[in-house]
């Protein structure tokens, strides 16, 4: 019983072995080519160093994507990500470099199409209750019509490369709660936090059952939220008023880029 155990494992050793020289299983996404779609946290808006040529998609070279492709050398690597983007602007101009020898995708999105910039601004300029009202009508959306555009977009994936692996990043929680810190009471930051909750389950759901792989960041910024003295994450910037509330630079390679290299 003993010989065959050892040779049942060692059979197992190389059997994963030759995954590996052959390209195949989980190696395969790290050589194949890369395609990373998404929004502005995709993109990497917040993190500075844009590519010119990306323009208002304001695609930048510490972004997550950019960065594990620098690291892990994919055979391509194709670039799509857009500030702004909702569902519909992923199916409308994102996708055209899938195809099926794609080995590895990776996607953030739904914030947008949620009312992320709108909630936020209500949050700021208005007292707690509309805060807390316009977070409700996003949570609706969430329920009602959120999870029908991520199918749409999902299985768009899949049809376009069926033999990739798929990676879905949610979105961090904002704030540290329970410190003393200026702007936004405790109230409208619990309601943001929450929201960002509740719209990463909606989407972990959404991506399990298309059979994706989940990317969970909020962990990886914990401690590093607004509020926290080390944040990841831009404030309110008057000065750059589409950088607030998105990562920065340490937010991408600290926050983000890790939870893909696990993922992929």
């Amino acid at each position: 019983m003993r010989r065959s155990r050892f040779a049942a494992y060692v059979g197992s050793l190389l059997l994963a072995l030759a995954a590996v020289l052959t390209g195949t299983g989980t190696a395969h996404a790290a050589t194949g080519p890369y395609v990373a779609l998404g929004d502005s946290y995709s993109s990497g808006v917040g993190s500075g160093s844009y590519i010119s040529s990306s323009g208002d998609c304001k695609r930048s070279t510490k972004a997550y994507p950019y960065l594990w492709a620098a690291a892990h050398s994919p055979s391509s690597f194709a670039f799509t990500a857009c500030s702004g983007a909702r569902t519909g602007d992923v199916l409308a101009s994102q996708l055209t470099p899938l195809n099926a020898a794609t080995a590895l995708v990776s996607i953030s999105i739904g914030g947008n199409d949620a009312g992320f910039s709108d909630v936020m601004t209500t949050c700021v300029l208005q007292s707690d209750s509309a805060c807390l009202a316009r977070i409700n009508t996003a949570k609706a959306y969430v329920d009602a019509t959120l999870p029908g555009q991520l199918d749409n977009v999902y299985s768009a994936i899949t049809s376009r490369a069926p033999n990739a692996h798929v990676v879905v990043l949610g979105y961090p929680r904002f704030y540290k709660l329970g410190t003393t810190c200026l702007g936004l009471s405790e109230t409208k930051r619990k309601a943001i936090n929450d929201a960002a909750d509740y719209l990463d389950t909606a989407t972990a759901k959404r991506a399990a059952n298309h059979g994706f792989a989940w990317g969970d960041v909020r962990s990886t910024f914990t401690g590093h939220e607004l509020c926290s003295g080390s944040a990841w994450l831009h404030s309110l910037n008057l000065l750059n008023i589409g950088e607030s509330y998105h990562p920065t630079a340490a937010g991408q390679s600290g926050g983000y880029l890790p939870v893909l290299n696990s993922a992929a």
